[in-house]
C-alpha cells in the first residue's frame, strides 16, 4: 500500500475579493449596427464569370465562414445582401429588380465586376450599362473578374458602411448650460 498523497491536507481555493459586475455602456444604434454587420446573408445570384470567383470566395482557401458570411441563401426572402456578379442584360433586368424587391429590409447590394458596374466590354444595346440603373448599389468591387480577396474587401467595406448607419431619425442635440428651450423667430 502506498501512502503517497494521503497525508496532504485538502486545499480549498477561495477568491480574495467578490466577483465584480461588468458594465457595458453603448447606444441602441451601435448594438443594432453590430448585429446587422455580423449576420449578412448573401443571395446566391451569379450571372457570368464573376460568379465563379464568388463561389471560390466561399471555398476553403478564402474561408468566408471566419467572418460569418458563409450562409448563402437561395431565396431572396431570407437574404439581405445581393451580390450582382456578372453582366446584366435587358432581358435579365426585370428579374434583378424583382429579386431586389423581394429581399428583406434592410437590404444591401454589392456590384461585382466591370460588367455589373458599367457594362464591361459589352457596350451593346442588350446590356444594361451598370446595375445602378436598376437598383441602388452600396459597394462596387472592380475587376474582370475580381479576385476573391477583392470581394472580401467589398464585404468589409459594406460592414464599415453599416457601422456608420443611423437607425433613429432623431439626433441628439448638445444643450449648453442655461438653455431655456427653443425660441420662436416669428410671433403667432
Amino acid at each position: 500500500m502506498s501512502t503517497i498523497g494521503k497525508n496532504k491536507p485538502t486545499r480549498v481555493y477561495r477568491k480574495k475579493k467578490p466577483q465584480e459586475a461588468n458594465i457595458l455602456l453603448t447606444t441602441a444604434s451601435a448594438i443594432i449596427n453590430h448585429s446587422q454587420r455580423s449576420s449578412l446573408m448573401p443571395l446566391t445570384f451569379g450571372l457570368a464569370c464573376c460568379a465563379i470567383e464568388m463561389i471560390a470566395t466561399a471555398g476553403p482557401r478564402f474561408d468566408l465562414s471566419r467572418f460569418g458570411w458563409e450562409a448563402y441563401r437561395a431565396t431572396p426572402r431570407q437574404a439581405d445582401l445581393m451580390i450582382v456578379a456578372g453582366t446584366v442584360t435587358n432581358k435579365m433586368a426585370p428579374v434583378v429588380k424583382k429579386l431586389y424587391d423581394q429581399m428583406a429590409e434592410p437590404k444591401w447590394v454589392i456590384a461585382m465586376g466591370s460588367c455589373a458596374i458599367c457594362g464591361g466590354v459589352f457596350q451593346t444595346y442588350s446590356v444594361v450599362p451598370g446595375v445602378n440603373h436598376l437598383i441602388p448599389v452600396d459597394v462596387y468591387v472592380p475587376g474582370c473578374p475580381p479576385r476573391p480577396e477583392a470581394l472580401i474587401h467589398g464585404f468589409m467595406t459594406l460592414q464599415m458602411k453599416i457601422d456608420q448607419k443611423r437607425n433613429f431619425s432623431v439626433s441628439p442635440v448638445k444643450v449648453e448650460p442655461g438653455f431655456r428651450g427653443p425660441t420662436r423667430k416669428e410671433p403667432f
